[in-house]
């Protein structure tokens, strides 16, 4: 939020209608697709790899492509099934380290994006192969590339594959697929492994390697084949898991910008707070956290140009800033069991008056999570630097949140964040920091 204008004023520049067919959190009815229960990582990975095409400069349905056509060159290859697991999440994840639209043009930026993408893949849980294999994707056969110069079979075979996979779809959507084989023999012994490029060409030639990845191929269809390469095995995923998953992806989003280092896990620490403050029940409070994790996940879609610039958003900018509580909203979507959580997620930005974006909902619209996410994302955004201000001292804080209460804000979920601000936490609770509140929104 930007405090170009008195807090109690909603600066609404959007041209979008309101749409009164959404379903809202509160009129969500919660039933058995609103458990955890039968969940495949698959289906949670592969969706949120979809918000890493969002970024700048990417291309959609890149992550999804670019595995596919991996695993056909592994399935040549005869790899074990150990070794199929680790690629298909590596091929899924290869841009995890990316997301932060930073300068790559010198070898530092690179190392750090490797590294940072192998970190955030080893914090998924998805072992020390596929961590590796995102890590030396950038590794070239001639010992030209980065982060280590590598050379030949000292490259993960993994990282390999990843290799020519990402070129043959890069370059198919840009130049076709022709021009995307010819590239490839071109660079077979410098760039690119020469028995995989003999394999990617042999299976061009038999027409068994585009099938599903072309851009004007259906995105739904190609997500489809993509989970129909796991082995098919719905996993219960425990709890924990699935909070490390969400865990990781809010640090992907943070990375973003500087400024908004930690947003996600501070906005999560002080919405499950103020749910555990309301005596809501466990499994709701762990559905809040969660939602506060990934609620500016559709922020990937916005220019850095924009999340860091210093004075006022021209309408052309505040557009790109409206729709990303929306994208959070289909990205989550995509995961069958989160779909109350991505609903609570994309009303973030939403106020009790009507006055919020995407869907200027109305009190009646928007359930008690929903409510608490909304005032755990103020407090994060007042409390953190800006490019355009530095963080609110606590004294202003609540002054703000007050007068945001009751027209905007929940009066009930700010009495309770207040509470906990003024008073020493209790046992169990998330300790949140008084000042400028460094380590929560830091």
């Amino acid at each position: 939020m930007r405090l170009w204008f008195p807090i109690s004023t909603v600066v609404y520049a959007g041209t979008g209608t309101i749409n009164y067919m959404v379903q809202t959190s509160a009129s969500f009815r919660r039933g058995l697709s609103n458990t955890d229960g039968s969940i495949s990582l698959s289906e949670i990975i592969s969706a949120l790899s979809y918000a890493l095409d969002l970024t700048e400069g990417a291309v959609l349905g890149h992550a999804l492509r670019s595995c596919l056509l991996g695993m056909r060159i592994a399935a040549e290859l005869k790899l074990t099934a150990e070794a199929t697991s680790s690629l298909y999440f590596a091929l899924l994840l290869k841009d995890v380290g990316r997301s932060s639209n930073a300068n790559t043009s010198t070898t530092h930026e690179i190392v750090l994006q490797c590294d940072r993408g192998a970190g955030i893949v080893t914090k998924l849980g998805l072992g020390a192969a596929a961590a590796e294999a995102v890590r030396s994707i950038e590794e070239h056969w001639d010992g030209g590339g980065h982060p280590d110069a590598l050379k030949g079979g000292e490259i993960p075979l993994l990282s390999r594959i990843c290799a020519v996979a990402q070129h043959l779809d890069v370059f198919s959507g840009e130049c076709g697929v022709e021009k995307a084989i010819h590239t490839l023999i071109e660079r077979s012994g410098t760039w690119f492994d020469p028995e995989l490029v003999r394999v990617a060409v042999s299976l061009h030639r038999r027409g068994v390697l585009w099938n599903h990845c072309l851009p004007s191929d259906s995105q739904d269809d190609t997500r489809r084949a993509v989970l129909d390469l796991d082995a098919g095995t719905r996993h219960t995923l425990e709890g924990g898991r699935i909070d490390q998953i969400c865990e990781a992806f809010a640090d992907v989003v943070d990375a973003k910008s500087h400024f908004t280092f930690r947003h996600s896990m501070g906005v999560a620490d002080a919405a499950y707070g103020i749910a555990r403050e309301m005596g809501l029940a466990p499994e709701r409070v762990q559905l809040v956290r969660r939602a506060a994790l990934l609620h500016d996940i559709g922020k990937l879609s916005v220019p850095n140009t924009i999340l860091d610039k210093a004075t006022y958003l021209d309408e052309f900018e505040w557009e790109s800033v409206y729709q990303h509580p929306g994208l959070t909203r289909q990205i989550l979507e995509r995961i069958g069991p989160f779909r109350e959580m991505a609903i609570i997620a994309g009303e973030h930005h939403e106020k009790l008056d009507g006055t919020g974006y995407p869907n200027r909902l109305m009190r009646a619209d928007l359930s008690l999570e929903s409510r608490i996410v909304a005032v755990a994302d103020v407090y994060g955004a007042l409390s953190e630097d800006r490019p355009y201000r530095t963080g609110l001292d606590l004294r202003q804080i609540v002054s703000i949140l007050t007068k945001l209460a009751p027209r905007k804000l929940d009066p009930d979920c700010v009495d309770a964040l207040l509470r906990i601000i003024a008073e020493e936490p209790a046992a169990g609770l998330i300790p949140i920091p008084v000042g400028n509140v460094p380590q929560l929104c830091a």
